[in-house]
């Protein structure tokens, strides 16, 4: 398996306030984590930075993980945990009071990933199924395409399209959406936030499938294509693929 990771401040924003990265532990399995911050004068960065510091602290200390229950368990603890310290470091720092951040989570062995995650930050999985989105937008406007109140056109130009139904670190208790889909060589998976999302459509993104060439490419592609297309919102993503070369390589 191997990754990438890639974020953009964008053409309008004066600063960052996306995180993330792809992250190996010792067993050779990764982590791939994307955020996007919000809330402040400059506090959605500490938001997003702090999410993804403490998740790729605890996934240093973490052995192989064996089983999806393991999987499931271990993110949806370690979200619980930085859900509490970005909220208690809210509380303590009035700069920063109201910030949170959207997450993606993704867990990947060689048997199978674990996906959560808050906000509208998204994760796509691209197999020999096809192209597919795997998680659903906390968000005003999917809730409103999901009661059919508004069309999925409508969505895209909707004048509270930022507006989200939950954000990691703005209240203690708080839930994410988890599951677990079975991984195998070749498989790819991509997170991004709606820097990206907002301006590149998901059959563009689609290319994901059939990609042969070097992920870094891939990356700046699509953070070149929404900056062309605007750019008002900070742009990441990452990529996390199944190799199978390098799968054999290692069994050699």
């Amino acid at each position: 398996m191997n990754g990438y990771f890639l974020t953009d401040q964008g053409k309008v924003r004066n600063h960052n306030e996306d995180a993330g990265g792809v992250f190996k532990n010792d067993a050779g399995q990764i982590l791939a984590v994307v955020a996007d911050g919000m809330g402040g004068h400059r506090a959605g960065d500490v938001a997003s930075e702090l999410a993804i510091s403490r998740l790729h602290k605890r996934w240093q200390e973490t052995e192989a993980l064996q089983s999806p229950e393991q999987s499931e368990q271990w993110v949806k603890d370690s979200i619980q945990s930085v859900n509490l310290e970005i909220k208690d470091y809210a509380e303590r720092h009035e700069d920063c009071y109201g910030m949170g951040t959207t997450v993606v989570v993704v867990v990947c062995t060689k048997q199978f990933f674990t996906v959560a995650h808050i906000g509208d930050s998204r994760c796509y999985m691209a197999n020999s199924f096809g192209f597919k989105q795997l998680t659903e937008d906390h968000s005003l406007v999917n809730e409103l395409v999901r009661s059919g109140q508004i069309t999925e056109e409508q969505a895209e130009h909707h004048p509270r399209k930022n507006v989200l139904l939950k954000a990691l670190g703005t209240e203690y208790d708080i839930t994410a959406d988890i599951h677990t889909l079975a991984f195998e060589p070749d498989d790819r998976l991509l997170l991004c936030t709606d820097g990206l999302t907002n301006k590149v459509r998901d059959d563009e993104l689609s290319g994901l499938s059939d990609y042969e060439g070097d992920w870094s490419e891939f990356c700046q592609k699509f953070v070149d294509l929404a900056n062309e297309r605007g750019g008002e919102d900070n742009i990441t993503l990452a990529v996390v693929h199944y190799d199978r070369t390098a799968e054999k390589e290692g069994a050699e």
